[in-house]
């Protein structure tokens, strides 16, 4: 028998996590497993369904012309439920796709198929996730409340739908921009058509980046018979990006419209400066894609951030207004 090799694998580390990562470097060794498992050492997950929840905050201070101290809270508490409830998404994941990823090269080294967490321990740390997202959720009005608990069902079949359609990221989608629908009610009380089109089209960006994401994996997932768009759409991928962006740009504005529709007229047409310069960083993503490299592949998806950061700074200056 070899001694252990000098891989991240060996080293407790997960292939695809950012190598030099906070987790890796500076966590506690009894948590490093948990946090790995919550996707503590990979952020862009929590910036994907956190920047949903920012959007529909903001639109809804714009469609009210209101911005007070509680906002900052829901700003704030949105924040740290997106890094709890995204941790118990993954963790849930992982617990359901214990033996896929095991058969999978990239996911082979997560947590609980590389034996850093048992099973019994990941439903431990789901369940400790969800009361501590309960926590945060209770702060919120009734309205809310109830959209967070809905929230569940879909964050519950999403890890199963690889398994019975060649679209799982829809569900995806539903699951990471239901932020947009609840932070609207927490401020507003009542759900609208606006925060209904924002939803919308960040579920078509969910398909847009998830898609490209999913092409990492194509050549296993064809292996094991997991399905996805990105098998799905194959050389049409591009083609496919493209109807996403531009789905995704109409509906942004469309949201924005309905939210200032009677308001002032400037803060209108600075307001929907935001899914031009959405969309406009998305066009970036799809000239630069190529299916073939995995290291642009995951430079692209990880770059969402900053494509889902882009309207927030132009929707402050209309609120200004």
């Amino acid at each position: 028998m070899t001694g252990p090799q000098d891989t991240p694998e060996a080293a407790g580390q997960v292939s695809d996590a950012p190598k030099g990562n906070w987790v890796d470097l500076y966590a506690p060794a009894w948590s490093r497993g948990y946090l790995r498992l919550s996707r503590a050492d990979r952020p862009i997950g929590t910036w994907l369904l956190l920047l949903p929840c920012w959007w529909g905050l903001l639109l809804a201070m714009l469609h009210t012309g209101q911005a007070g101290w509680g906002d900052l809270w829901l700003f704030v508490a949105s924040a740290i439920g997106a890094f709890v409830m995204r941790g118990a998404g993954c963790t849930w994941n992982d617990i359901t796709d214990r033996h896929i990823d095991g058969s999978v090269a990239r996911t082979a080294s997560r947590p609980i198929p590389s034996g850093q967490v048992s099973l019994r321990g990941a439903f431990v740390w789901l369940g400790l996730q969800l009361l501590l997202g309960l926590m945060i959720l209770l702060s919120f009005n009734s309205a809310a409340i109830l959209m967070g608990v809905l929230s569940l069902g879909p964050v519950a079949i999403y890890p199963f739908a690889k398994r019975f359609t060649w679209w799982p990221q829809v569900f995806l989608g539903i699951a990471f921009n239901w932020g947009a629908l609840m932070l609207w009610v927490a401020h507003v009380g009542s759900l609208s058509l606006a925060p209904v089109l924002l939803y919308l089209s960040g579920i078509a960006w969910t398909l847009f980046y998830d898609t490209i994401y999913a092409h990492q994996d194509a050549e296993d997932d064809a292996i094991i018979g997991v399905k996805s768009t990105a098998r799905l759409f194959a050389e049409r991928t591009p083609a496919w990006l493209a109807r996403f962006l531009v789905v995704a740009v109409i509906l942004m504005m469309a949201a924005v419209i309905v939210a200032t529709q009677g308001g002032d007229p400037m803060a209108r047409l600075v307001a929907l400066i935001a899914p031009w310069a959405f969309g406009m960083h998305m066009f970036w993503q799809l000239r630069q894609f190529d299916a073939e490299d995995g290291a642009v592949l995951i430079r692209l998806f990880r770059s969402n951030r900053d494509a889902g950061l882009l309207p927030l700074p132009i929707f402050a200056i209309a609120l200004l207004i």
